[in-house]
């Protein structure tokens, strides 16, 4: 668990590999963590910081270009 932002991971049989994992925001300030099946959890976990960040910094509701909001994941969960 991250350190103010609770969440759930749930394993999940994605349709396609488009993704390892998505996430979205519940009414009571959690967030679901979607996590594809049809990847391997190594991969998962790789992916799991750059999702984090997503959810500290409440990208959900940003306004910005997407790109900016991918690039500041990128950047902050490589730490």
């Amino acid at each position: 668990m991250t350190e103010g932002v609770d969440y759930f991971i749930h394993l999940v049989d994605f349709p396609n590999c488009a993704s390892p994992i998505c996430v979205t925001p519940n009414d009571d300030g959690t967030f679901s963590v979607y996590a594809n099946a049809r990847y391997t959890i190594e991969q998962i976990k790789r992916s799991l910081p750059h999702e984090i960040v997503h959810m500290i910094y409440n990208h959900f509701g940003d306004d910005r270009q997407i790109e900016e909001i991918e690039a500041e994941a990128d950047e902050y969960g490589k730490e």
